[in-house]
């Protein structure tokens, strides 16, 4: 282990920096401690989908189909607060100790909703608790994108929002478990549990190291080598492949600030390739959250109502079992996206969830009120393939796409407003479902699945693919250029290449 240690003025004293000799180790916590951003949210989506089950959290409140859209999508809010602001506070501060405010507030978030005595109470809690997830899930992917190596990278980013369906899962068990108690506690105990994954966030943070990019970026160069050593090459500082993704990243920051590029929040406006970057990232945003999986993420009960399934026990099972089944596709997309691509995945994940959520619909409106078991059960079937066909391609996406195409100077605050969109668009479906699903019923269903076709012909048009290239190299892709004489790295990890780096001996 390296036993280091470094004052950072936020955390307010020395902390040590136990960092593990391996690089496989090293990138395995990187994944683990930030993805306190999907776990959360998959853990929020799949308890309040078991809360709104539960006659003791639906009869506490007095809840009616307009304050149960205010209970659930008031966690959106903070979000859209969380990307106006944080990706300043990201740049700033560095990703690591930004990541642990984010979970101290998603902590402090917890307790309130835990605690809750009322709709206004609760929701702000869940304001609160939005800031603070939408901070992770902006610092998060920025962390893990520049931390990561690059054969490593497809894999972390397709885990971290994996990880949604692991939180899920476990909140479908918890939830389903205190489904038997009649007191307050049936909702408050899955509230509480919430913090785990802050907790152990910041358990992991001394043994994980800063952004090379980050520090480089502020003209920490032999901080920045040391780190992409640990991570790349289990600390061997005249690697090759380390010495050439240093020259790579140093041979890009400086042609950036010879072009005029800060970290300013303007920056992402500035010009036709930052306004590009930013479009491709806030899509991924919305076409993630418009292309219907919200209504099985938040309203899988009204969705299993609709069909025919009204036991609160059936309900709660299903949601267990769904999550289950969501978590192996997850997995399944994020082994093969860097075979497949980010582009392709995307159109494969959303031709066949569109295919899916029209069934889902049509089924519903002949078997939703009949006592057809077959149609019943055919209907809920469908609900399982459209939600497997979502997590196999938008679950590892939604967190690897935005940070690949976005550069550094805009990186952070691009995902604030990727961040903003995606808690915007959120807080309008969810808030609006609840309505639409006791207003038009299947309905909804058709109008969902004509918004993902369009989606379909946009991904196909104009997104780029981003497999096996530096976050350097993409500027090739999108600029038309490379900003450095470097190979690309995939090939000097191949043998296809040969670059000679001088090295300096830097006193590490």
């Amino acid at each position: 282990m390296y036993n280091r240690y470094g004052y950072n003025k936020f955390f307010g004293a020395w902390i040590p920096l136990w960092l593990p000799r391996s690089s496989l180790l090293i990138s395995i916590l990187l994944v683990l401690c930030s993805s306190i951003t999907s776990t959360t949210f998959g853990y929020d989506g799949s308890m309040i989908n078991g809360l709104n089950i539960l006659p003791s959290y639906t009869n506490y409140f007095s809840l009616t189909p307009a304050t149960t859209g205010l209970n659930t999508a008031s966690l959106w809010i903070g979000g859209c607060i969380a990307g106006l602001t944080y990706g300043k506070i990201t740049d700033s501060i560095g990703r690591r100790p930004a990541l642990f405010w984010a979970a101290i507030c998603t902590l402090i978030a917890v307790v309130l909703q835990t605690a809750a005595q009322n709709i206004a109470m609760f929701v702000i809690a869940r304001i609160i608790l939005g800031f603070g997830t939408s901070a992770s899930g902006l610092t998060g992917p920025a962390y893990l994108a520049e931390t990561l190596p690059l054969h490593w990278r497809g894999w972390g980013l397709g885990m971290f929002n994996d990880f949604y369906y692991v939180g899920g899962l476990v909140a479908a068990g918890i939830t389903y478990g205190t489904s038997f108690m009649s007191s307050t506690w049936a909702w408050r105990i899955p509230s509480l549990i919430q913090g785990v994954f802050s907790l152990f966030c910041i358990i992991i943070i001394p043994f994980i190291p800063e952004s090379p990019r980050w520090l480089l970026f502020r003209g920490r160069r032999d901080e920045a080598h040391l780190v992409l050593a640990q991570t790349y090459s289990n600390g061997d500082l005249e690697d090759k492949v380390i010495l050439a993704q240093l020259k790579e990243i140093e041979d890009t920051f400086e042609y950036e600030k010879n072009a005029g590029e800060t970290l300013s929040v303007m920056q992402i406006f500035r010009t036709r390739t930052a306004r590009k970057r930013v479009l491709l990232a806030v899509s991924v945003a919305v076409f993630s959250t418009i292309a219907g999986n919200v209504i099985a993420s938040y309203y899988l009960g009204s969705m299993l109502t609709n069909a025919g399934i009204s036991s609160t026990t059936k309900q709660l099972q299903i949601n267990i079992i769904l999550n289950a089944f969501c978590l192996v596709c997850s997995i399944f997309g994020t082994y093969y996206i860097d075979k497949w691509g980010r582009k392709m995945t995307a159109a494969i994940s959303t031709m066949l969830l569109t295919v899916f959520l029209f069934l889902v619909g049509a089924l519903t409106k002949v078997f939703g009120n009949s006592s057809n078991t077959s149609g019943v059960y055919g209907t809920v079937a469908m609900i399982f393939l459209f939600q497997g066909a979502y997590s196999i391609g938008w679950t590892p996406v939604l967190y690897l796409y935005p940070p690949e195409v976005l550069n550094y100077p805009i990186r952070a605050n691009g995902l604030g407003v990727f961040q903003f969109f995606l808690n915007g668009a959120a807080l309008l479906i969810v808030f609006t479902m609840p309505i639409s699903l006791a207003s038009i019923g299947w309905k909804t269903y058709m109008i969902n699945g004509a918004w993902d076709v369009v989606m379909l012909f946009a991904i196909l048009y104009y997104w780029i693919e981003t497999k096996g290239k530096t976050l350097e190299e993409i500027d090739e892709l999108i600029e038309g250029k490379k900003h450095s004489d470097v190979p690309d790295l995939e090939k000097i990890i191949k043998g296809e290449e040969v670059i000679q780096v001088e090295y300096e001996e830097k006193g590490l």
